[in-house]
């Protein structure tokens, strides 16, 4: 069965209860849509787009972070609605040509640091709208472009309406509440897999953990490494800076970081804060250091190692690499290292997962996730061994070192070259979780745990 509107293309949109019941709960009042990935969104704000058009005679504004977000929904909009008005706004387009889409078009799809140019310069009247969608809307907080343009709509339109999309709230409830005011938002709508309209159309996931053992030369290096963190844990903790009764995680080592530039910065001359410093940041890299050797890869960890050393013999190099690269145990570990010590298990692995989907179903497509570009790289190479997988690497668009990144039109040939076929294996960092219309998928690999409220792929 499918959704039948006046101003929807015939047969373009199947019905789902959990959205039009959604839909109509947007059109009475202004609403946070929270939906799991892959539970349509896009398509709840296509009901009420069609809605708003149609009894209101009214003009929509639709606003996405990102360029091939713009794209995407101004695609999805021009396949499935019967209306030719549709605009896009991205910096790519000259202000003059935005200038004439602002008076006469009936959608306007754009990136929200546009809109606020345009409302700088006086020619973006956004009482004329009426409807403002915010997709990822828990961005709209702090001095995000949502904030400002979200206020000044709810002020200057008499009757205001604004859908807001997410799939990521945040367990933060006044982070939550936060958005709902930044918006103007009065109403929450918010369904997961578990509830009675959505049951019927979600298709059960199948979960497994895959134990790898540690080989033993590893555990050998990691030894070494623990034992210079723990070193330096404990002398971190007779400075004040860490709480003895809790565990020295990631983010604690960063507040005790935080602590000590604060005390630096009103006390100078205090040479003790100044060697706790070195300390903090040394404890930061070995700690990373222990993650590559337990959830990377050898080769991930010696081209780490090989960047200690390098900053440590440069004269801007840090106190931190330079005191490591002295320490008897680090040598150990280099040595160790370009000794042939064994590579992580966890590559073969994965390949031999991936191998095992595409002789099953050589129709496949499958995502590799990785927290590390290094590890994008490396499994990219390892998997393009094997015939018949055809992987493609996938990553965000800052450079980080020798590597470049992605331009947003590579991102976006690469996701369209996936969906065809041309690629059946995705190796991406994170970036691919948030933001990206990733197409359906038969097989999700996390390569290491990532922490990530987004991380469910349709």
């Amino acid at each position: 069965m499918f959704v039948e509107h006046p101003l929807l293309r015939k047969d373009a949109v199947e019905r789902r209860e959990f959205q039009v019941n959604i839909a109509r709960e947007c059109v009475r009042e202004s609403t946070l849509v929270v939906l799991p990935t892959g539970l349509g969104k896009t398509v709840v704000a296509l009901l009420v787009i069609a809605d708003v058009l149609m009894k209101k005679d009214g003009r929509i504004l639709f606003l996405a972070p990102t360029k091939p977000l713009v794209d995407q929904h101004a695609a999805f909009l021009r396949k499935n609605l019967l209306i030719e008005s549709i605009s896009t706004f991205t910096g790519e387009i000259p202000p003059e040509k935005r200038v004439e889409a602002w008076k006469h078009a009936k959608v306007i799809v754009s990136t929200p640091q546009v809109v606020e140019n345009d409302m700088d310069s006086g020619v973006a009247p956004l009482k004329e709208f009426s409807l403002l969608i915010f997709d990822e809307a828990h961005r709209a907080v702090g001095d995000y472009s949502y904030v400002r343009i979200g206020g000044r709509y709810n002020a200057e339109r008499d009757d205001p309406l604004v859908l807001g999309m997410t799939a990521s709230p945040g367990s933060d409830l006044e982070k939550v509440a936060e958005v709902c005011r930044n918006l103007g938002i009065s109403n929450i709508a918010m369904r997961s897999e578990l509830d009675e309209d959505v049951a019927p159309y979600v298709y059960g996931i199948a979960i497994e953990f895959v134990r790898v053992d540690v080989p033993e030369d590893v555990d050998e290096v990691t030894a070494l490494l623990q034992r210079m963190f723990d070193e330096k844990i404990e002398a971190l903790r007779k400075y004040h800076v860490l709480d003895p009764k809790k565990p020295p995680t990631t983010r604690a080592l960063l507040e005790a970081g935080n602590v000590l530039r604060a005390k630096i910065a009103s006390n100078r001359k205090n040479y003790h804060l100044y060697r706790a410093l070195t300390i903090q940041a040394s404890a930061m890299k070995i700690s990373h250091a222990i993650d590559l050797a337990r959830m990377q890869g050898i080769e991930s960890l010696r081209n780490y190692v090989a960047k200690i050393v390098e900053e440590s013999q440069s004269k801007e190099g840090s106190r931190a690499s330079k005191e490591l690269v002295k320490d008897a145990r680090f040598e150990m570990v280099r040595r160790k290292l370009d000794s042939g010590i064994t590579e992580h298990p966890k590559l073969d692995k994965v390949k031999e997962i991936v191998q095992q989907e595409i002789q099953r179903n050589p129709g496949s497509r499958i995502i590799v996730f990785t927290h590390y570009r290094d590890m994008s790289e490396q499994v990219c190479r390892l998997l393009s061994e094997v015939s018949g997988i055809r992987p493609v690497r996938f990553v965000g668009q800052a450079r980080k070192g020798a590597d470049s990144g992605l331009k947003q039109k590579e991102q976006k040939e690469i996701i369209e070259r996936f969906k065809n076929g041309e690629f059946n294996v995705l190796v991406a960092t994170s970036v691919a979780e948030e933001g990206l219309d990733i197409p359906s998928t038969d097989l999700v690999v996390f390569y290491e745990p990532i922490p990530s409220e987004i991380s469910t792929i349709p």
